[in-house]
């Protein structure tokens, strides 16, 4: 007798207490089927997604794009709202915290950068 897998059973569908779908994930990883979809709508070939995504296999990968295309009218819509819910994380006091940290940093370690380039390193080595 043969075992009939079908699309779903490749993914986990996260829902809230609402019925509400907050993630749809590939069974047994963490990945988000948004991920591998935008690296694959960004011209990513399966083969590279198996690369970039070592716990995905590249059958997990061939699922994800058949399931999108066999629905995607849900799945426009599920990354919509994953953009969406995206943005309004990043718009929280917690992200924006955040960058203006790593704004910081980046700013320094282009100084940095600057200084070295120019001969005059930030540091100075004291003479004795």
């Amino acid at each position: 007798m043969s075992t009939v897998t079908t699309l779903e059973s490749y993914f986990d569908f996260i829902r809230t207490p609402a019925d509400t779908l907050l993630s749809i994930r590939v069974t047994g990883t963490r990945v988000g089927i948004e991920y591998i979809l935008r690296e694959y709508m960004q011209g990513a070939s399966p083969e590279e997604l198996a690369l970039r995504f070592p716990t995905v296999t590249l059958e997990q990968i061939h699922a994800t794009i058949t399931y999108s295309l066999a629905h995607w009218d849900e799945v426009a819509e599920y990354l919509r709202s994953v953009s969406l819910r995206q943005r309004d994380d990043a718009s929280q006091p917690e992200f924006r915290g955040q960058a203006a940290f790593v704004a910081a940093l980046r700013d320094r370690l282009n100084a940095a950068r600057r200084d070295l380039a120019s001969g005059d390193p930030p540091w100075s080595i004291a003479a004795d």
